[in-house]
């Protein structure tokens, strides 16, 4: 199977009723953070069967036809497909093996090439932590961890939206394997960030954190950054604490 073919059968489930309703829900509008995106009015389900049905036997070269294409469903695909081929070659018998470690490294590189493709919350949010976020935890041939933080901090100092989001999105996978450093990095780098959609995400990772490694990680940073977090952040970030425990920190007093 090829791009073209991808297209064309994505192209002819098109629902122009479904398409009104996302690209309202996606902010299409002018002035929007979506603007510009184009929808053929598919639900996700319908393009992961794509993927299920085509990702083992789609070429990688083939995969940047789908991600420059017009239509936001497309591009998803390609992601979607790049996400099930690298998690194919980071299974636990393939770690370390040198020449899944290079399929990865290619994978990785390309999803970073085209990472302004990604040019909404959900093409992000369905893809980073598992090839970005979970590249982190891998033996690469590209460079060591202080390579690994550039590549991260190259994203987040980026004045693209999309990039930023990744920076913090793709902690979601090593929070969920135990490592805290790029949470409390990147939720650091990002907390003064001017974006709804980056305050969302970063209480999010937050909340993530304290589920998954430490509440009392997570207290601390709130104890140095509540009284100036955006209260978006903070409200994502304490959701999942008691509701007196939420009262104290959104009352916490805060930097006039």
């Amino acid at each position: 199977m090829k791009a073209e073919d991808v297209i064309t059968y994505l192209e002819s489930l098109q629902n122009e009723k479904q398409r009104e309703i996302l690209m309202r829900f996606f902010k299409t509008g002018k002035g929007e953070y979506g603007e510009g995106n184009e929808f053929l009015g598919l639900k996700v389900p319908q393009t992961r069967e794509v993927v299920k049905a085509a990702w083992k036997g789609f070429p990688l070269e083939e995969v940047p036809e789908l991600l420059m294409n017009r239509w936001h469903e497309v591009r998803l695909c390609g992601l979607l497909i790049l996400v099930a081929k690298f998690e194919s070659l980071a299974t636990k018998r393939l770690m370390n093996n040198e020449d899944a470690i290079r399929a990865r490294d290619n994978i990785l590189i390309m999803y970073l090439n085209y990472a302004e493709q990604a040019n909404n919350w959900n093409l992000v949010d369905l893809s980073v932590h598992k090839i970005l976020g979970h590249w982190l935890l891998l033996p690469t041939f590209l460079g060591d961890r202080d390579y690994k933080i550039e590549v991260l901090d190259s994203l987040a100092k980026s004045d693209n939206l999309w990039r930023q989001r990744m920076s913090i999105v793709c902690t979601w996978k090593t929070s969920q394997q135990g490592d805290p450093f790029w949470c409390l990095r990147y939720a650091d780098m990002h907390l003064h960030h001017p974006h709804d959609l980056m305050h969302k995400a970063v209480g999010w990772m937050l909340r993530e954190l304290g589920k998954r490694i430490s509440m009392d990680l997570l207290r601390d940073f709130l104890n140095l950054h509540a009284h100036e977090m955006p209260r978006t952040a903070l409200r994502y970030a304490i959701e999942r604490m008691s509701e007196q425990e939420r009262q104290y920190w959104m009352n916490k007093e805060r930097i006039k």
